[in-house]
């Protein structure tokens, strides 16, 4: 016997523990040419689960579960969340019929825009065009429920959606293992920048013992002078006197050396202290880059709203870098609407096709660790004269390539000179 917390309550309103869900008024969902709308219990079963996989995050099952008092909602696993609402998407009771309520609220942007359709094929196209954009989770459930939908088009949709999972899985996995490898990059700079903070406050010290030190020589040697200027004394204490002069303006030399050649060392630790931070903080922004284009376009149906998701169709030329990571850098770029160009930079290809492929791109990358002069001369050359912006990126990683791409719509990238 299932003994879940849903079904406990279903039986519970059944005995009259609760409201039952049949004496609420039913909310009629009628399209504009006079159909009514597809409720999720009225769907098949084998299309809950990619319903509430791909419309709904496991948070916002988690928060309807608590509203309904489930005991075990804040303790669950997410699979026991979705598992959870699968099984309450396939009854016509109170839970049922509040999972619709949530998923027509929370998708009626594309609920509105699907009910203008009045044939397949016009649910079709508006499905295609949102695949396109990546808004799948609002169109996703605006196609299953529209009365124009035949069992061609579900079977369509379903497919998408089963590919696309496959797709921005594979590619997640492949971002998380780049990811883990720039926070421990990320660890051992923090490391870096912390020794050179203790190394600077100990030179610092020693510059403040120094500087006691030769304030002290001044003294003795002001003194000294003073000395010097009184009545001559006897022979015997003027050569003593004088002895003590020259030890003490060679000791006071040699302090002056070894202060001057602190100093150098402490502005050259310095420079290189600025120079990690700038390194951290530049790694900070690709990590912050990269898990932002991690969601994909797949994860909310406002990703495509992001002004630094939109490539709007732009042709980007990546030259050098590691072949096994182009199809990466592609699939980056093709996810957030542009098209990728590849030249490896001279290895194998001839940098005689550059002006060609600069020629159909709207802007060309090149990172400057993996790249050969020759070519990121020409790529220069051949943008100033073509008008073409161009940006060099720090490294052939994926997160210097995802955090120039979020910065295409924050400022301007180099323009050509």
């Amino acid at each position: 016997m299932n003994t879940s917390p849903v079904l406990l309550r279903h039986f519970a309103e059944r005995a009259g523990m609760f409201p039952s869900a049949d004496k609420e008024p039913a909310e009629e969902l009628v399209l504009s040419n006079g159909s009514r709308r597809e409720r999720i219990w009225e769907l098949s079963s084998n299309l809950h689960c990619s319903i509430i996989g791909t419309c709904l995050s496991t948070t916002e099952l988690r928060q309807f579960f608590v509203k309904l008092k489930d005991p075990l909602a804040k303790t669950a696993s997410d699979h026991e969340v979705h598992s959870l609402a699968v099984r309450a998407a396939g009854r016509r009771d109170l839970p049922g019929k509040l999972l619709n309520k949530m998923l027509e609220k929370r998708h009626e942007v594309f609920v509105r825009r699907f009910s203008k359709a009045a044939t397949v094929e016009e649910v079709r196209a508006l499905w295609r065009t949102c695949l396109d954009k990546g808004e799948v989770p609002g169109a996703y459930w605006a196609v299953l429920t529209h009365s124009a939908t035949d069992a061609g088009l579900v079977r369509e949709v379903f497919g998408d959606v089963h590919m696309l999972s496959h797709l921005v899985g594979m590619s997640n996995r492949a971002d998380i293992a780049k990811l883990r490898e720039l926070e421990r990059d990320l660890g051992a700079r923090d490391e870096k920048i912390a020794r050179q903070e203790s190394r600077l406050q100990q030179m610092s010290q020693e510059r403040s013992v120094l500087q006691r030190e030769a304030e002290q020589l001044k003294a003795d040697l002001k003194r000294a002078l003073e000395l010097a200027a009184t009545p001559a004394p006897e022979p015997e204490a003027v050569s003593v006197l004088r002895q003590r002069l020259g030890d003490e303006q060679a000791r006071s030399a040699a302090l002056a050396d070894r202060l001057a050649a602190r100093d150098l060392a402490l502005a050259e630790s310095e420079r290189r202290a600025v120079e990690a931070e700038r390194q951290a903080s530049d790694l900070e922004r690709e990590i912050a880059s990269l898990e932002a284009s991690l969601s994909g376009p797949a994860s909310s149906s406002d990703a495509t709203d992001a002004p630094a998701s939109r490539l709007d169709g732009r042709r980007l030329l990546y030259v050098g870098g590691r072949p096994k990571h182009i199809e990466q850098l592609r699939g980056l770029a093709e996810r957030l609407g542009g098209q990728l160009l590849s030249h490896d930079g001279g290895v194998e290809e001839t940098t005689t096709l550059l002006p060609g492929l600069i020629s159909q791109a709207d802007i060309a990358f090149f990172p400057v660790d993996c790249v050969s002069h020759l070519a990121s001369t020409q790529v220069k050359r051949l943008c100033r004269e073509a008008g073409k912006p161009f940006v060099p990126l720090r490294s052939a990683s994926l997160a210097s390539f995802a955090a120039a791409l979020a910065d295409l719509t924050t400022r301007t990238p180099l323009a050509a000179e």
